[in-house]
């Protein structure tokens, strides 16, 4: 009894188990499931590995989500309004909060889809094809905030 303690307490000092940064980081550059390894996993949309494609897709919408809070805050300047009624009455509370806010939904919003980027939507459609047509509504958004700005220079 007393060999099978101490042989306990040995593997127990040494669990490969463990959560440390090392573990998140080579989690993270070595992701190992690309796929799911059985076809029944296959409803199972939560893997390690996600495609570069959608790293491009988040990192962009949360980029143009910025440029369009600062063109969006210049065009204001400029005598223009906000068209959104909920963000309207959080630009009027301050800009610190509407510039905060507005980043905190994205990004909330892209982590989500992000997440949920291999399931399908009503049976038919991606998750993911939703991520580019944010950034596709977020890329014309901020042409359209650019025509306007230079128009009113």
């Amino acid at each position: 009894m007393a060999l099978d303690s101490v042989i306990c307490d040995k593997r127990a000092e040494n669990d490969r188990r463990g959560m440390t940064w090392r573990t998140v980081f080579f989690g993270f550059i070595r992701s190992r499931r690309h796929s799911h390894r059985r076809s029944v996993d296959a409803m199972d949309v939560f893997i390690d590995w996600h495609h570069p494609w959608l790293f491009f897709l988040a990192t962009g919408t949360m980029l143009l989500s910025c440029a369009d809070a600062f063109l969006t805050l210049q065009l204001i300047d400029r005598g223009m309004f906000e068209v959104n009624p909920l963000m309207r009455l959080v630009l009027d509370e301050s800009t610190l909060l509407f510039t905060s806010t507005k980043l905190a939904l994205t990004g909330l919003g892209i982590l989500v889809l992000v997440f949920l980027a291999k399931s399908r939507f009503m049976n038919r459609f991606r998750n993911g094809l939703f991520l580019t047509m944010f950034f596709s509504f977020y890329a014309c958004l901020v042409c359209y905030e650019l025509v306007n700005l230079f128009r009113l220079m």
